[in-house]
Formats: C-alpha cells, structure tokens, sequence
C-alpha cells in the first residue's frame, strides 16, 4: 500500500514522495517510467533475494536504486515501510544539461542494499520538510530535488566520471545577494535565483553554499528572519504585517521561525529591546 506525502507545496520537480507499507512476503516493485529510490524506513528486516536465495537485515536508511523501466523484489519475513521517491528521467537528464555532462550519464545502475548516507539524508530531508509546519518552500524544495538529482547522477550513475561543475565569480554571487535582499518579500525559487546569476540550478545550489557556506535556502531564511526582527523593533507596523513585509506566508509561520533561528518570540524580542530590566512574563 502506498501513502502519498501531503503538502500544499508538494512535489518537487520530477519528483514524487510515499510512503510504502509492506506486508511481510514476497515485494515486488514492478517496472515503472520514474527511477526509484527506495529507503528503508523500519528497523532491523530480515529479507532474503529470491533469485539467489542470499539472506540479509536491511537497516533503516539502506536504500536500493532501480533505473527506470526495471523491476525489484526481495522476501521479507516480517512487515516493513519504506519511503519511495519516484525521480523523472527528464529530472536527471535536465540537470545533466545543466552540468555539461553527457546526456548518457543521465541513466542510472541498479544497486541494492546500498549504505549511502548522503541520499537517505535527502530523502529524510524532502519527507520532513513535507510535514513541517513552518514549511521553508519551493525554494528549499527545489533546492533538494536538484541535490538529488545531482547526487544520483555522481554516485549512481550507469556511467561514471561526471565533470565538476565551474565556481560563481564575485559579480555573479552579489547579483544573487542583492536580488534576495529586494525580493524577500516575494516567493523566491532556485530557478530564478539561477537566471539572475547566469547559471543552472544545479551550478548555483552547489556554488553558493561553497561560497556563502549554508545552501542558499538558508541564507533567505536568515535573511527574512533579520528583516522580521529589523521590522518588528521599529514597531511601525503589526506583526501580521511585518511576517509578509519580510517573505514569510503567515505571523505564526514568522515566529516559528524566530523562535528556531533566534530562540525568542516576536513578543520576546521586542519586550527584551525595549525593557530589557523587565522581568514581567
């Protein structure tokens, strides 16, 4: 049974989330158009392959990867979940344009039972970010479906060896800074953060966080929560109007984020400013 991943947001492009609950017995996957990264969600599985009858644990967070078009299937002795991502092969094949990588790299091996910290990391990343309640958007969204795409084509693709992508200059970089800081207020996407540097998706997601040193969806957040406590200090406005002054979708979604990013509530930040000899509640 699968259990599609609600979020109003959701999915990212080319990409699609469930959850997959297994009855213990024979899984089988049958072939499907997406490629399929599946990452084990329970604890210890005994599981067994079918054709070899080679007997194994699978651990939540062991992933297997079946390309597009090809079946899968192993025996479970007890029931299990699994967090399926159905990735477009147009997905992959766009971002390897984007990297100047061969459209060839774009297919990918078969692997099972992989231990690959990095994927299940993204893949935990996209289903938590669909239950979050203060939810960072498509543009943290979009950033992980191209770090998924990017991670895939480097360490499962059917053929290996992909080219590094090139770095961003100053003058790229500042371009992206400053169109941030004048749209905060607006609802930013990596796509358009790209265009504005001159660049791919892929290149900017990977060269940002290599320049700035966080992924460029937490640099707007740090940048909306600054704007937010700027605002809320000045007092000029109403809470309700400073969370959309400053890009965020609600007053409650503002002060999650504070709280997360500050420790403090609006309320909290603007009483320790003003009375900071204030012990009241």
């Amino acid at each position: 049974m699968i259990q599609a991943v609600p979020n109003s947001s959701w999915p990212p492009r080319g990409v699609h989330l469930a959850w997959r609950t297994n009855d213990a017995g024979r899984i089988v996957l049958p072939p499907v158009l997406e490629h399929r990264v599946n990452v084990h969600g329970s604890e210890r599985t005994p599981s067994s392959c079918p054709a070899s009858g080679f007997r194994y644990v699978r651990e939540r967070g062991d992933v297997d990867v079946t390309p597009s078009g090809e079946t899968s299937a192993h025996d479970a002795e007890v029931p299990s979940r699994t967090l399926e991502l159905r990735i477009s092969p147009g997905l992959l094949e766009r971002v390897a344009d984007e990297l100047g990588t061969p459209r060839e790299r774009a297919g990918l091996a078969s692997r099972k039972l992989v231990r690959d910290a990095r994927l299940a990391h993204i893949a935990w990343a996209l289903e938590e970010e669909s239950r979050s309640p203060a939810p960072l958007g498509a543009l943290y969204i979009d950033s992980l479906g191209v770090a998924l795409a990017v991670h895939l084509l480097g360490q499962h693709s059917a053929v290996r060896n992909a080219k590094e992508p090139s770095g961003l200059d100053a003058l790229q970089l500042q371009r992206v800074i400053d169109y941030v800081e004048a749209h905060l207020d607006t609802a930013l996407s990596l796509a358009t953060l790209a265009r504005v540097a001159g660049v791919s998706s892929a290149h900017l997601r990977h060269w940002f966080k290599a320049k700035m040193g966080l992924p460029v969806h937490r640099y707007v957040v740090h940048r909306r929560v600054e704007r937010a406590r700027v605002l809320l200090l000045q007092r000029t406005m109403p809470a309700s109007e400073v969370a959309l002054a400053a890009g965020f979708a609600h007053q409650t979604h503002m002060a999650r984020w504070l709280r997360r990013e500050l420790g403090v509530t609006p309320r909290e930040l603007v009483r320790r400013h003003h009375f900071p000899d204030s012990r009241c509640a």
